[in-house]
C-alpha cells in the first residue's frame, strides 16, 4: 500500500513537508517499501488517512533514498514513525523508554487514531510530549 501514500525523496522535501503544515500533525514513517513490517504499517497508515485528513498528514520516507535523518534521528529500526507539529518533534510516551518515534507494528487502526489524537491534543496546547492511550511496556512479555 506504499504506492498510495506520499513518498518524500530527499531531505529537502521532508524539511518542506515539516514545515509547510500550520495545523496539522505531520506522520512521517522511516524506512523501507519492501521491508515486510513496513508493508504492514503502510496498510494501516492508508487504511487511517481519511479518518485524520483534518489533523494529521502521512509521509513516507525511505532511510537508504533519504539517509539525512539516519543518524540525527538515530534511523536504525526497520520501521520508525515520527510526529511533527509546526516543525517540531512530538515525542510520545509508550511505556517503552524510547520517546521519539514509534518503531513497533501496531495492528489495530483505532489505537493507532487513538494515538494520534493524543499526539494532536498535546501539541496544540504546546505540550512536546504526547501520553500515549496504552502502555506498550508488557507488550512483549515472555
Amino acid at each position: 500500500m506504499s504506492y498510495l501514500l506520499p513518498h518524500l525523496h530527499n531531505g529537502w522535501e521532508v524539511d518542506q513537508a515539516i514545515l509547510s503544515e500550520g495545523n496539522r500533525v505531520v506522520i512521517i514513517r522511516f524506512g523501507h517499501d519492501y521491508d515486510n513490517i513496513c508493508m504492514q504499517m503502510d496498510e494501516l497508515l492508508y487504511s487511517i488517512a481519511y479518518d485524520i485528513k483534518n489533523f494529521g498528514v502521512i509521509y513516507l520516507v525511505d532511510i537508504t533514498e533519504v539517509p539525512d535523518f539516519n543518524s540525527f534521528y538515530e534511523l536504525y529500526d526497520p520501521c520508525s514513525i515520527m510526529f511533527f507539529f509546526r516543525n517540531k518533534l512530538i515525542m510520545v510516551d509508550y511505556g517503552t523508554g524510547n520517546n521519539y518515534k514509534l518503531n513497533f507494528l501496531l495492528t489495530d487502526k483505532q489505537e493507532l487514531i487513538d494515538i494520534l489524537e493524543n499526539v494532536y491534543r498535546a501539541a496544540t496546547k504546546g505540550k512536546g510530549l504526547a501520553i500515549s492511550p496504552k502502555d506498550y511496556s508488557t507488550k512483549h512479555r515472555y
